[in-house]
């Protein structure tokens, strides 16, 4: 402050001016002697007697004064430089507090600030908070450029595992937590290819969604394996993306530049979620505009296979808008080995497109309500002239999480969608010359549900939560049969599917370092209107009518998880719990043939139910620049659906989904992650499982067999050298051990190891250059024998741009 500026505050003290609010409150100081023309006699400050106006004092000092505006403004970034949007900047000044938002380019500032000391805490999603101290002296406005170091991922906040926002080191459960970066610098292309950097994960097949037919594309966690239907529940935003007629996923239905980031639980976690979540959930989280934003991805790479993603939004007012759209195709690769390749052996090309356009509005602070509507489309052809498949999915969503002050806070949810699905099947001769249609089949379904959860903290050491669901699908399969070229038949099967549940949770922290969650879940389900009407054609006859009779199912689903942080670096925990899964009206009403095997459908299907436990330690050493994570887990599944072989011919093989006796899981995981610096981490993981039927009544001979489809050892790593302003290297490698393809452990897929590489250059304001290799070494490995072989893909390379206007953040 200047000697002038010292005088004219002073100075007002001495006339006790009243001053305009918040300019001068506080503001006292000292100044030098004032000449003894303007001191009465007492010593005091007399203008009057210096025959000096009051008016020209309060022009000289107080109009000037009040227009000066003490400011605190600046721009906060990542270690690499870059922006980052959304970051919280909180300023204290003695008692009073005040907080905004970083905008788009990281900037913010707060006006008309008094004359004190006062402290800023900035803190942002995945990033380490900062404190800085600041001081007016000297009167002038402050400047700050605040860099926040990358949060370990311990510290990263997850709401999956407990449906209640944690640090993920202070869940309990096995769960893995990945960012928008993390999925960017993944050098696969698809969502479901990014995931399988997490051992545990697996789909039915080894196959991907570039190439594989949907119904293959369930997926299973830990493993219990898969028979088409996943045995895990997938999320986005909170509402599931399991296909309601079969259970399957549509993994490109989402668009990829509006991912904030996902989060996978492994194990049960029907105590929250219900049925679906039998082996854990996976929910992706979706980008909320803070600002004029734009991401955008284009590529193209070998199989001619161009792609582009795009996200954009913005905020006015306390409105929110969002597009996002994905375009893809892929001309694909013959699946058979040239070895036995045949004329009807064609590419297995597909391509897709998915429209999202969300619309949101701020209740308060921290609340938010949102509407949300998305078109899919897809098509596919499977590796044969006949053999296609394609899927139009319309969906709508409405949902608002808010806070209600002292009454907590409540997460809804309501949605709905419209599906239709088509496909044909074929016969293929032994020698791969000729292909004749068998079956073309149509699938419309429909689905509409709701969720609404309510949490509570009671206390300052207790968490409670409620919550209620329903949920009702619809959906039949039209069949046309085929003989030699002759229509044969036409069939019907469906039904209805109805479940309602009610769940609670309670997150009690016994001490400082010991937590228990606590949480149940009571499903009723109720299968109805089922039916099976089929025409014969040639020759032909009356309609036969098959009806299902109704039933209900029901299930308990607790769950308890223990948390002991030993000390700062060490935490024990341990898990118990029940889940279950409902058989789909695909796996109950639906047969369906894929190239020389025939699965028959079982409408006498009944729940599988599991009851496990798991137990582990975390511990985070050298300054949490190493972070290891160990568990190990038991899994018991009673009546477990599986696709049972019962008959084999050289030209097909004839299966059933039947309830298996009982499947055991038994194995270990290993998590590590080692940040050496700022730009260089090192990450990877192990898991082991023994997985086999233990009891099956209807064939002993099953009994000590291997699940199918669930390998013995997996294990992945990472290497990444980060520094996006610019230079990125990824580097991902991904070991899969020998699994078998049937029931009866007859066809042996070999081990296979693939290496994947990104390579990404910044070019400025925000473009960057990148070039991915998947599968680098092209390494040509099984997915399938079951009988005839089917390859896994080829190298596959791409090159492409990327623009993102702003680093994103999901609101706190």
């Amino acid at each position: 402050m200047t000697v002038l500026q010292y005088a004219r505050v002073s100075l007002l003290s001495a006339f006790r001016f009243p001053f305009p609010p918040g300019v001068l409150a506080s503001r006292s100081c000292r100044i030098r002697p004032w000449p003894a023309v303007f001191r009465s006699r007492s010593g005091s400050l007399n203008l009057l007697s210096a025959g000096i106006p009051l008016w020209l004092v309060y022009l000289a000092f107080v109009v000037p004064l009040s227009a000066q505006s003490l400011r605190i403004d600046g721009i906060v970034r990542d270690p690499s430089g870059a922006p980052i949007a959304g970051a919280k900047v909180i300023l204290q000044i003695g008692a009073e507090q005040h907080t905004v938002v970083a905008d788009s380019e990281g900037r913010f500032s707060f006006e008309d600030l008094p004359l004190q000391s006062g402290k800023l805490l900035v803190s942002a999603k995945d990033f380490a908070s900062v404190a800085r101290d600041f001081n007016f002296a000297g009167g002038q406005p402050i400047h700050f450029e605040i860099v926040l170091p990358f949060a370990t991922k311990e510290e990263r906040v997850v709401v999956t595992a407990t449906r209640i926002e944690s640090r993920l080191g202070d869940v309990a459960d096995s769960e893995v937590a990945l960012d928008s970066a993390d999925l960017i610098a993944t050098p696969a292309l698809t969502v479901d290819d990014k995931l399988r950097q997490i051992p545990g994960f697996s789909l039915f097949r080894r196959s991907g969604s570039r190439t594989a037919n949907p119904t293959t594309l369930g997926v299973s966690l830990s493993g219990l394996g898969s028979s088409g239907a996943s045995r895990a529940l997938v999320l986005e935003d909170g509402v599931p993306l399991n296909d309601p007629f079969g259970g399957w996923i549509y993994w490109d239905r989402i668009p990829q530049q509006s991912l904030d980031g996902v989060e996978l639980v492994r194990r049960g976690e029907s105590s929250l979620y219900g049925g679906d979540a039998l082996s854990g959930a996976i929910q992706f989280f979706t980008r909320q505009p803070l600002g004029p934003d734009l991401s955008l991805e284009v590529s193209y790479g070998s199989e001619n296979t161009p792609d582009l993603s795009l996200w954009t939004g913005t905020r006015i007012g306390p409105w929110d808008f969002s597009l996002a759209a994905d375009l893809f195709h892929t001309d694909g690769y013959i699946l058979v080995p040239a070895s036995i390749r045949g004329p009807v052996d064609t590419r297995a090309d597909s391509q897709d497109a998915v429209l999202d356009f969300t619309v949101g509005h701020r209740l308060g602070e921290k609340g938010r309500i949102f509407g949300r509507t998305s078109y899919f489309t897809e098509d596919r052809d499977n590796g044969s002239r006949i053999q296609t498949n394609d899927t139009q999915l319309g969906t709508g969503v409405v949902g608002v999480d808010t806070p209600l002050g002292t009454a907590g806070s409540i997460s809804a949810r309501a949605y709905g969608s419209t599906q239709s699905y088509s496909q044909n099947f074929s016969a293929i001769a032994a020698s791969r010359m000729t292909e004749s249609l068998t079956d073309q089949q149509h699938v419309p379904s429909q689905q509409g549900g709701g969720s609404l959860f309510w949490s509570r903290a009671a206390g300052s050491r207790q968490t409670l939560g409620l919550g209620a669901s329903a949920d009702e699908v619809m959906g039949s399969s039209h069949e046309n049969f085929f003989s030699s070229g002759t229509h044969t038949a036409f069939q019907t099967s469906g039904g209805r599917q109805r479940s309602v549940a009610a769940y609670g949770e309670d997150i009690l922290r016994i001490t400082a370092r010991f937590t228990a969650t606590a949480s149940f879940r009571f499903d009723d389900v109720r299968n109805f209107d089922a039916a099976t009407v089929r025409t014969p054609l040639a020759p032909p006859g009356p309609p036969v009518t098959t009806p299902f009779a109704d039933r209900t199912d029901t299930a308990f689903s607790p769950r308890l998880s223990l948390l002991y942080a030993a000390n700062k670096s060490v935490s024990l925990t341990a898990s118990g719990y029940r889940s279950f899964r409902n058989p789909t009206l695909n796996e109950l009403y639906r047969s369906f043939r894929m190239g020389d095997v025939l699965t028959e459908a079982n409408a006498g299907l009944v729940p599988e139910r599991l009851t496990g436990a798991e137990a582990g330690a975390n511990v985070r050493t050298f300054s949490e620049k190493l972070i290891l994570r160990g568990n190990f887990f038991w899994s018991d599944v009673t009546d477990p659906i599986e696709s049972v072989t019962l008959a084999t011919t050289p030209t097909l093989i004839t299966e059933q989904r039947e309830n298996l006796g009982r499947t055991r899981s038994r194995g270990v995981e290993l998590d590590a992650e080692s940040r050496l610096n700022k730009h260089l981490e090192i990450s990877g993981g192990y898991q082991y499982v023994a997985a086999t039927v233990v009891s099956y009544p209807a064939n002993a001979a099953l009994v000590g067999l291997d699940v199918p489809e669930v390998p013995r050892n997996q294990f992945t790593v990472q290497a990444r050298y980060w520094h996006p302003s610019s230079f990125v290297l990824s580097v991902e490698g991904r070991f899969v051990g020998r699994q078998y393809d049937d029931s009866l452990n007859q066809f042996l897929l070999p081990r296979y190891f693939a290496l994947d590489l990104l390579v990404a250059r910044s070019l400025g304001r925000g473009v960057e250059a990148f070039a991915a290799f998947e599968n680098l070494f092209d390494q040509r490995y099984y997915v399938e024998l079951t009988p005839t072989p089917m390859l896994g893909p080829p190298i596959q390379a791409r090159v492409g741009l990327r623009y993102r206007r702003s680093r994103d953040a999901r609101p706190a």
